[in-house]
């Protein structure tokens, strides 16, 4: 019953897809955006880490996050940044990274001095800090904002899923202990399927986790406008999972635009994943207007695809239909800390696509998804 299931939710799913990018907000201008979530996380700490954890049996080597991700290093936002400003659309406007951005993460050393019994985190500017060519990345993120290559949005307080975490701790699940101790955002258990359940931070199983994930996702826009400085207009929710309890909450925080694909994930469903579909320009109770993706870039996830190629195809698709090309590509593209390759290779497709995209439509106009939220408004 499980695979006539999963036939039935991918039949769904590519239907629903073909649907929504075809109903809802329409505009003759060919704009694009890029929107990228994870920055500020952490994932896998170093490679000295990763090896570690390929020898001691954890297969992170079947995971794009577990081998790629990481915390961002001040090499991979200057060249990230570099690559941006080789370009300007016909308005003077270079390619911008809405940057789906964290502002917490799991505090190891203090959840180990409870004795695994109680979940601590510690703000972004401080795991910055712990990171050894990281010391100036906030300031990077700053200076990539008044270059106009950089966007800060809100994308939650931590990516991590605090709840499971802690009953795996308590548990004493060996992946758990795992993560805790090399410090690491969750981690994939041995046998399975090679995913990182950890790291869905509002995948909520119970009414008392919705009520602790609700006050989470309030302390995390108000800790994002402290730390910033700035009002986020955007958000998307980790694993593109959140409850529509978040919206109001959002919304009296000054987010106006809600990002995301064509399906959001609604938590608290046993043994099933319950969807609510969306389009680009829909409004909900709130006067939010969801984004929704309908290109993707996410070159580390299969090396043999021509990616610009298909990316290309998807903004030519979203252009005859009348739609902005709303892109999809998570950090994990752009670093290098554990592997240099990953990030370098990357760029490249990316100035490639760049290129590709303004000789075709020198018209492009390229936006931030809180830009584009304005200009639907």
């Amino acid at each position: 019953m499980k695979s006539i299931k999963h036939y039935i939710n991918a039949v769904q799913n590519r239907t629903m897809s073909y649907v929504n990018n075809r109903r809802g907000w329409k505009t003759d201008r060919k704009i694009v955006v890029i929107e990228s979530d994870d920055w500020g996380s952490i994932r896998m700490p170093s490679r000295e880490i990763y090896e570690k954890s390929l020898r001691a049996g954890y297969r992170v080597d079947l995971n794009m996050f577990e081998k790629y991700d990481s915390l961002e290093s001040e090499d991979d936002l200057i060249f990230l940044f570099d690559t941006l400003s080789k370009f300007k659309d016909n308005n003077g406007k270079h390619p911008q990274i809405t940057a789906n951005s964290l502002v917490a993460n799991p505090d190891f050393d203090k959840i180990k001095e409870s004795g695994n019994t109680e979940y601590f985190f510690e703000t972004v500017d401080k795991t910055f800090s712990s990171y050894p060519k990281h010391k100036r990345s906030m300031d990077l993120w700053y200076e990539g904002e008044e270059k106009g290559v950089f966007c800060l949005q809100y994308h939650g307080r931590e990516h991590f899923n605090q709840f499971l975490f802690m009953k795996a701790l308590k548990d004493k699940k060996e992946e758990a202990l795992w993560a805790l101790e090399n410090k690491m955002g969750g981690s994939i258990a041995k046998k399975g399927d090679n995913k990182n359940k950890y790291v869905a931070a509002s995948a909520f199983k119970t009414i008392n986790e919705l009520e602790v994930g609700v006050r989470n996702i309030h302390e995390g826009i108000k800790l994002f406008k402290s730390i910033h400085n700035k009002e986020s207009k955007s958000y998307i929710g980790t694993n593109y999972t959140w409850p529509v309890e978040f919206e109001r909450i959002l919304k009296d925080e000054g987010v106006k635009y809600l990002q995301g694909t064509f399906a959001q994930r609604l938590p608290i469903y046993k043994n099933s994943v319950k969807y609510k579909y969306h389009y680009t320009g829909e409004v909900n109770t709130h006067n939010q207007i969801y984004l929704v993706r309908n290109c993707l870039f996410e070159p580390s996830t299969n090396s043999k695809k021509d990616w610009v190629a298909a990316c290309q195809r998807e903004i030519d698709k979203a252009f005859k239909n009348n739609k902005p090309a709303i892109i999809s590509s998570h950090r994990v593209n752009f670093i290098g800390s554990i592997f240099p390759e990953n990030r370098d290779k990357n760029l490249k497709l990316l100035e490639d696509l760049l290129k590709k995209v303004i000789k075709k439509w020198p018209e492009v106009e390229f936006m931030t998804s809180d830009q584009l939220g304005l200009f639907i408004e």
